[in-house]
């Protein structure tokens, strides 16, 4: 090749790997969207076809797994019966930010850390409330997250959500304990129960304890210096 090839090549490819970037963002901003409304079936779209979802240290494999865990439970808990969101007087939005995606070399996976801050809660003029919500809330986590690239299209191959606190919004997080705990039963038995649990070694309470989230990245300074 010559020069000019090479560097066609090696800008060919950067922008490949940016677009690919750019595709994994708006996916995962997506999902961010889809779960603010209850669209369970959108959400579960989202995912490849063995795809999982690790959330209060259970796992939900598969579409199936991923509709148990946004439409069975989640649907069906912040919404009435027959109701489809975004419902009025109900307050679910989940801002995603702070994204750091790596795409691998051969651009067939990929993996994201997002951070997200929800805001939840009913109107007091609203007649459903979820039994065991408070009225106002909010929370924050960190996603460790595996994409794929599946028939040409990025999907999510594995969401990690960990919990990193939950406060009531009267009481702050200071004087709260967070309404969500750890699961311990799974389905069929819990009929809104992940398939499994993580080992009890790496079960995750919820705040006030912190959750160490390791990062996939490299550090920009010292990866780099210890690459070379």
């Amino acid at each position: 090749m010559t020069d000019v090839e090479a560097r066609l090549s090696a800008l060919e490819n950067r922008v490949a790997e940016l677009e690919d970037v750019g595709a994994i963002r708006r996916l995962h901003h997506a999902y961010g969207y889809y779960i603010d409304f209850n669209r369970a079936d959108d959400v579960a779209e989202l995912f490849a076809e063995d795809g999982e979802v690790i959330f209060l240290s259970g796992i939900y494999r598969g579409r199936e797994g991923v509709r148990r865990l946004y439409g069975t439970w989640f649907k069906n808990f912040f919404l009435a019966p027959g109701e489809e969101g975004p419902a009025n007087g109900f307050l679910l939005d989940h801002f995603q930010m702070q994204d750091v995606v790596t795409v691998a070399a051969d651009r067939q996976t990929a993996k994201g850390r997002f951070r997200a801050i929800l805001f939840g809660g009913s109107h007091e003029s609203r007649e459903y409330k979820p039994d065991g919500l408070p009225l106002q809330f909010y929370e924050a986590g960190i996603y460790e997250n595996d994409y794929v690239r599946e028939d040409g299209c990025w999907k999510i191959k594995r969401l990690d959500y960990m919990m990193q606190w939950q406060a009531d919004y009267e009481t702050g997080w200071a004087h709260t304990i967070a309404h969500l705990q750890p699961l311990m039963e799974c389905w069929p038995a819990n009929p809104i129960g992940p398939d499994s649990l993580l080992p009890e070694t790496m079960r995750r309470e919820t705040w006030p304890h912190r959750q160490d989230v390791p990062m996939h990245f490299a550090h920009p300074k010292f990866g780099a210096a210890l690459a070379s």
